[in-house]
């Protein structure tokens, strides 16, 4: 088990809990962590906030195990379900609830999963090619890169990694793979490098970046999953409750925006002088669009970089 001294802090944390507080001052308020990772936005929450109970929600049940523990004795207000955050709704449902008043959807991987070198989302060390956040079902990393035409797996390094390379990427390990299949990231990152230009390899950070990202997001299925989860929790949402969003890549964080847009607008025709209350906006966006972490959290955590931070807010309910 992972030392709790070597866990990192929870990005842009101070600002979340700022930016949360005018929704979870009542008493009763109930707060939804929808990614719970290592509990550190979910333990500032419950210290911040008194008289809030937690609903923590994550697919990697490592997580659980070491969100209890970190949460000591504050898990008592707690309610940890083992479930992706796009089924919010049914979460809900089960427990009885109608509306919750806060909810933070902290995008991407966690330190845990990380730093646990034997789940193979760093390409930095060599491990088994898993990549899976519920690392008790679905198909692997490996079972991605072993069994997808070559021209699937182009259009989700190209989407899912913004990776210009691509195809020549894709050429080197389907020539590989009919060699060996592959099970290993080591083997995995020096394809890559060897597919790339000589030029391209020392810019842009690693050259096995983007595509470990997009495997990652292939297999988890995250846009797919984050598609849904975003409408499920503004609906979640009672008068008054905010949503909070940290994503890390830039098809995270527009599919954010344009769902904070559809719903931060009156829906009425441009020409009427009266909108009806039905059509007015159910939403207030509080951050002025994506705030980006002050640059000591940078320098003490590198992992926050790439933070972007939406927050909005319910003003009605919905028609």
């Amino acid at each position: 088990m992972q030392s709790f001294s070597d866990v990192h802090d929870p990005v842009m944390c101070d600002r979340i809990v700022e930016l949360l507080r005018p929704a979870l001052t009542r008493p009763g308020a109930i707060y939804v962590d929808a990614t719970l990772g290592l509990a550190g936005h979910a333990r500032a929450i419950l210290e911040a906030f008194p008289e809030a109970s937690l609903i923590g929600i994550d697919r990697d049940l490592d997580a659980h195990e070491v969100a209890t523990q970190r949460l000591g004795a504050l898990a008592e207000r707690a309610t940890l379900v083992h479930a992706v955050y796009d089924e919010l709704p049914e979460i809900l449902e089960d427990l009885g609830i109608s509306h919750v008043d806060a909810i933070l959807m902290d995008l991407g991987l966690s330190s845990l999963q990380i730093d646990r070198t034997e789940r193979g989302f760093a390409y930095s060390v060599d491990s088994p090619l898993d990549m899976r956040m519920d690392a008790v079902d679905g198909p692997t990393a490996a079972d991605v890169l072993n069994t997808y035409e070559p021209g699937h797996l182009v259009r989700i390094l190209r989407r899912f990694g913004e990776e210009r390379f691509a195809d020549r990427i894709v050429r080197s390990v389907v020539a590989e793979r009919a060699v060996e299949p592959f099970t290993r990231s080591g083997r995995l990152v020096d394809v890559i490098s060897a597919a790339i230009p000589a030029a391209a390899r020392y810019s842009g950070g690693h050259p096995a970046k983007r595509t470990f990202q997009a495997l990652r997001i292939e297999v988890n299925r995250e846009l797919e999953a984050l598609e849904g989860a975003v409408p499920a929790a503004l609906s979640a949402l009672g008068v008054g409750g905010r949503l909070a969003v940290l994503s890390y890549h830039s098809l995270e964080d527009r599919l954010v925006k344009h769902a904070f847009a559809a719903l931060a607008t009156d829906r009425a025709p441009r020409n009427m002088p009266v909108v009806p209350h039905h059509l007015t906006a159910e939403l207030r966006l509080i951050t002025k669009g994506a705030e980006r972490p002050e640059d000591d959290e940078v320098a003490s955590n590198p992992r926050a970089a790439s933070a972007r931070l939406r927050v909005a807010e319910r003003t009605r309910e919905t028609s």
